[in-house]
């Protein structure tokens, strides 16, 4: 069976569909140590600007993966926290790094 593009209904196009886009992949990764703010996340990624992270964010929300918490009072605080549906990533986000360290040590090697 041949295909001339992607399916929605394939897993593994799914999977990574959830973690594209970049910087998607790292502010999972914080995210998944534990609930952050917006300016934790900013200190936690100095190089991503505040535009790029919202629009990161925005997505996240948007898949179901992250969710926005906001307090009462003044000021309001908003935290961000992986749902349970995007803890489901973490032994895929796992994965990707050790590959990543497998493949950057090859490239030691050669």
């Amino acid at each position: 069976m041949t295909w001339d593009r992607p399916s929605g209904d394939c897993p593994v196009e799914v999977a990574l569909a959830a973690i594209s886009g970049r910087w998607a992949t790292l502010v999972l990764r914080d995210l998944l140590c534990g609930p952050r703010s917006f300016s934790q996340l900013r200190v936690g990624l100095p190089s991503l600007s505040a535009k790029v992270l919202t629009e990161r964010l925005e997505s996240l929300v948007a898949q179901g993966l992250v969710e926005r918490t906001r307090s009462p009072g003044f000021p309001v605080r908003t935290s961000y926290a992986v749902t349970a549906k995007g803890r489901l990533l973490r032994p895929l986000l796992e994965q990707l790094h050790r590959t990543g360290e497998a493949l950057l040590g090859e490239l030691a090697q050669e």
